[in-house]
């Protein structure tokens, strides 16, 4: 299954929460098929340099990116965030991560319940 690894997955890991290794598992049994956004990597970023992590933002990068493809939105894509938002009542961090799965053909693979919303038109997995 080809997958749209949604931020709260990496961020489960990095931060040794409870499912981290739930996580983990999922993200070994098949590498080559788990993408992240470019939303995803930012936002990791930003968090991890606000906890004055990063050193674990190099290793991060270092260990998962030449595992991943990072994909962005198109250009044209940011009004369907907006008519995700309307439509399923996301935020804009799941809407833009909804939009670059439904784009790219992928499923999201997430802890997010906000994703439940969504699976009519899109398919989730809830690790």
């Amino acid at each position: 299954m080809n997958s749209l690894v949604d931020t709260n997955v990496f961020l489960e890991i990095l931060l040794g929460q409870s499912a981290s290794q739930r996580c983990r598992d999922f993200l070994n049994q098949d590498p080559g098929a788990n993408w992240i956004s470019d939303f995803s990597l930012h936002s990791i970023g930003v968090l991890l340099f606000r906890k004055n992590r990063v050193e674990l933002f190099r290793q991060f990068t270092a260990d998962t990116l030449p595992q991943l493809t990072i994909l962005t939105l198109s250009s044209t894509g940011y009004s369907e965030v907006i008519a995700a938002r309307d439509r399923f009542d996301l935020d804009f961090d799941d809407a833009y991560q909804f939009c670059v799965a439904k784009e790219a053909g992928l499923t999201i693979a997430t802890q997010d319940k906000d994703f439940e919303r969504v699976k009519t038109e899109l398919s989730v997995k809830f690790i």
